[in-house]
């Protein structure tokens, strides 16, 4: 699969969390956890479980922190 988003990083699927309208999908990757929320119907066409090796894919125009 080639892409044009440069942050792809390799994981396993932790966890999956299914709701009526989205899932929360929890990958381990090499630096730790990252955490998706997809649609639903995305994670059944995907047909993600525990314990999938997939690709994160990250692109994003603007990360924020913020600390009190």
């Amino acid at each position: 699969m080639q892409l044009s988003a440069h942050n792809q990083l390799p994981g396993t699927i932790q966890s999956v969390k299914s709701g009526a309208v989205m899932a929360e999908v929890t990958v381990h990757i090499q630096a730790g956890l990252v955490t998706a929320v997809i649609t639903d119907s995305s994670r059944e066409h995907l047909n993600l479980k525990e314990g999938d090796q997939i690709t994160v894919v990250i692109k994003s125009t603007e990360v924020m922190i913020g600390k009190e």
